[in-house]
Formats: C-alpha cells, sequence, structure tokens
C-alpha cells in the first residue's frame, strides 16, 4: 500500500505506474482517492474545530453559571447540544470516508522498481541468465509422475478418492526424498546465517489482507469456516505477520529467517488441476526466506535472496535460470521479483520452481511494522523468497537424476539426508 501523501503529491506518477503494469480499470481511482482524502481532511478539520468550540463553551458556561447569568448559559448549552449532534455526524462521515480511502489504497499497486521490464504478462518476462548446462539424454524421459510410480513413490487415485484433484500420497523411497530435500534446505539456509522458524500454519484476516492483496486473497486462500483464520498459502504470510503493530529498533535490523510450512492454495483460476501429476497442486509443503531490512538495503537482500536459491539447485547439479518478472506479471504489492526456473530434459524447457520478491514499505505499511532509528520511525522493507517447494522441486530432481533403467541417482550433498543412499532403485 502507497503512503497516501505520496499519491497526493505524485497523482501523475501514480497513473504512470498503473499504466506501466497494465491496469487501466484504476486509473480514476487515483482521483477519486485524492478527491476522498480532501472530503476526509476538511471533515477532521471541522470536527477539530468543533471539539475546541465545545471546549471553550463549556468553560463560559460554568463562569457564567457562578455570575448568576442563567438564561445567557442556557443558550450556551443549546449550542452545546446542536454541536455535539453535528460532530457525531460528522465522526461517522469521517469513518465512511476513511473506510473508502483505506479500500481504495489497497487496490492501488506499489511503485515497480525503474528496472522493472515492461509488459503486459508472464509472456514478456525477461532472461536474465543461466546456470548449469541443460542435458537431454539419449533415452525418453517419462512424464514425472510415472517416474514416481515406477519407483513406487506416489499414489494419486487414493488421494483423489479422499480429498479430490490436486492432492496426492507420496511414499517410501519418494517421500522420503521429499523429505531430504527440505531438511537440506533448511541446513543449507542456517548455514548462511538464516534462524530456522516453524510458523503459525494459520493466519487471522488482519494478516491476510496486510501481506496480499485482494485479487491473490481471493484466487489463493482457504477460510476456516466459522473461524476468523485462513490457511497459509506460504509461510510468509505468518512469518511477515508476526511483526504486525511492532516497533523495532533499528540495531535489530535485517531480520532474516527460513520457515518451513505446508501451504495450501485453492489455485482459482488455474484451468483445472493435472490428474496424473504435481506440477500444480492445492497442497505441498515449503522452505521458504523472509527479511525485515532497512529500505536502503532491500535491492541489496534481493539481489542475495535469488542467489541463495540458484546456488542450492546448483549443488545438487540442476541447471537453472533466472527470469525477471516484468511490469504486468508483479502482483500490486511487489516492486521487483525474479523467478527461478529448473530445466526439465522431459519438457526441454524451465519451468518455475521458485521466486523472490521485493515488496518495499507495502507489507509493513499495511501491518504498521516500523522501525526506530536516529532521525525517527520509519517503515521496514519486505522481502521473501522460496529456497525450495517440493514436490514441485521433485520434478526436476527425478528428471534430472533419471537413470535410463529407471533408477535416480542421489547427488552428494543429498546423501547424508537419505541414510548414506546413492540411487533410488
Amino acid at each position: 500500500m502507497l503512503d497516501l501523501r505520496f499519491v497526493r503529491e505524485n497523482p501523475e506518477i501514480v497513473k504512470e505506474n498503473i499504466k506501466n503494469k497494465f491496469q487501466h480499470n484504476k486509473l480514476d481511482l487515483v482521483d477519486e482517492v485524492i478527491a476522498l482524502d480532501v472530503e476526509l481532511r476538511n471533515a477532521k478539520h471541522e470536527a477539530e474545530a468543533l471539539r475546541a468550540n465545545k471546549n471553550k463553551i463549556s468553560k463560559q458556561i460554568g463562569a457564567l453559571m457562578a455570575q448568576g447569568k442563567k438564561e445567557e448559559a442556557e443558550g450556551m448549552k443549546r449550542q452545546v447540544t446542536a454541536d455535539s449532534e453535528h460532530l457525531a455526524q460528522l465522526e461517522i462521515k469521517e469513518a465512511e470516508l476513511e473506510k473508502k480511502v483505506k479500500n481504495i489504497m489497497m487496490v492501488i499497486p506499489n511503485i515497480i522498481d525503474p528496472s522493472v521490464p515492461i509488459g503486459k504478462d508472464d509472456s514478456e518476462n525477461v532472461e536474465v541468465e543461466r546456470y548449469g548446462e541443460p542435458f537431454v539424454p539419449d533415452f525418453e524421459v517419462p512424464y514425472h509422475a510415472e517416474i514416481m510410480e515406477k519407483l513406487s513413490g506416489i499414489d494419486l487415485d487414493s488421494a483423489r478418492k479422499v480429498a479430490g484433484n490436486g492432492f496426492y500420497y507420496l511414499l517410501g523411497n519418494v517421500a522420503r526424498l521429499h523429505s531430504a530435500v527440505i531438511s537440506y534446505a533448511r541446513d543449507f539456509m542456517i548455514n548462511r546465517g538464516f534462524t530456522y522458524c516453524i510458523p503459525p500454519f494459520m493466519i487471522r484476516s488482519e494478516v491476510v489482507t496486510g501481506v496480499m492483496s485482494f485479487a491473490e486473497m481471493d484466487a489463493m486462500m482457504y477460510k476456516i469456516e466459522g473461524e476468523d483464520l485462513y490457511l497459509i498459502g506460504t509461510s510468509e504470510h505468518s512469518m511477515i505477520g508476526k511483526f504486525i503493530d511492532t516497533i523495532l529498533p533499528e540495531a535489530s535490523l535485517p531480520q532474516t529467517y527460513t520457515s518451513y510450512s505446508p501451504c495450501f492454495r485453492k489455485e482459482k483460476g488455474a484451468h483445472g488441476l493435472e490428474e496424473r501429476g504435481v506440477y500444480r497442486i492445492h497442497q505441498f509443503e515449503k522452505q521458504e526466506m523472509i527479511v525485515l531490512c532497512k529500505p536502503e538495503e532491500s535491492m541489496m537482500w534481493f539481489d542475495k535472496l535469488w542467489k541463495d536459491t540458484v546456488d542450492l539447485f546448483r549443488s545438487l547439479d540442476i541447471p537453472v535460470r533466472t527470469l525477471e518478472c516484468c511490469s504486468g506479471d508483479l502482483a500490486d504489492l511487489k516492486v521487483k521479483s525474479i523467478d527461478v526456473e529448473a530445466w526439465s530434459p522431459r519438457q526441454k524447457k524451465y519451468f518455475e520452481v521458485g521466486s523472490c520478491s521485493n515488496l518495499g514499505d507495502a507489507q509493513a505499511r499495511r501491518l504498521k511494522i516500523r522501525v526506530d532509528g536516529e532521525k525517527g520511525k520509519y517503515f521496514a522493507h519486505t522481502l521473501n523468497n522460496t529456497v525450495v517447494a517440493p514436490p514441485r522441486m521433485l520434478i526436476a530432481f527425478l528428471e534430472n537424476n533419471l537413470n535410463e533403467d529407471g533408477s535416480v541417482n542421489i547427488p552428494v550433498a543429498l546423501q547424508p539426508y537419505m541414510g548414506g543412499m546413492t540411487v533410488i532403485k
């Protein structure tokens, strides 16, 4: 969410940003919120004047009563009553205007970084760099679900009976591999100085609206019936929520965490879920990283975070590339975002396995996460990044480590987490 003062003072910058995000339907909101803000400030000013006058008259009534000027005092009392009624109406008007202003400000997109490429959607994202040499074996690589099934590692049919499409049972060594990847990612980030955390897997609505846009919320979140609770779509949600309405000493920054959680997503608008795969699903697990930092350090942390993910995948000898998200592919709260994509030997192309985002002070402003610095209080900057998210990551792992006989090699880095196993047969 933007600073209302910034919108008021820079309406053309805000409108140009909206155009760059190809959200032309929101252009009128800028003038609307500025007009509402003028009306709100006028109402507040009038209310403050009435309160001051009311206090002044109240003192005068006491003095007149002491002087025996009862009739004059009664006239002033009638004035106080009239002012009180008007003040009550103004307070109702203030509340209504504040709600309207907030609702509009919640949907005006954040100002994107000047380095973000301009484009309508993800088809116009820009490749930045490749890491590792893409490899296609001289045998046919089966679909990932087939690889898992031949290893007795997945049961999609039973999951469909129990919960429907978008769910799965992982079994045996494939399930063990899934857990090994999560554990390896956890230790990988701990060794890079991040604090490990397991957060709540449900959050209240005030946290949901603080960390994401209404559009994302509608497309992703499962609500618990009868409760003010939502299942998290990623641990970023509860990790950023951890700092709601807090004032952090500047010396405590940066705050760096790596968090584990299951993730639950409706995947609304995903054009149906695969029946035989685990690429787009309702439930998965993820190792995440989040950072709270000073504004001037957020771009430095942005580069560090996505590089950590690249390093992790390369430590498992999986080729990856980075893709800069264009303006039209950025969620409203994001300032800048880079996707990490892994190589698929079967498809002979890259596919998304993680995303790194800088949200500026948007989440902090919504959740009132402030920093007490030498020059006063300011809003922290927040960032998040996927370390690894199996079972999607397993697709890349299995395809890139598959042998012609259907067995799967275990890289040296993962072998301690697999009980010393070097190959899954």
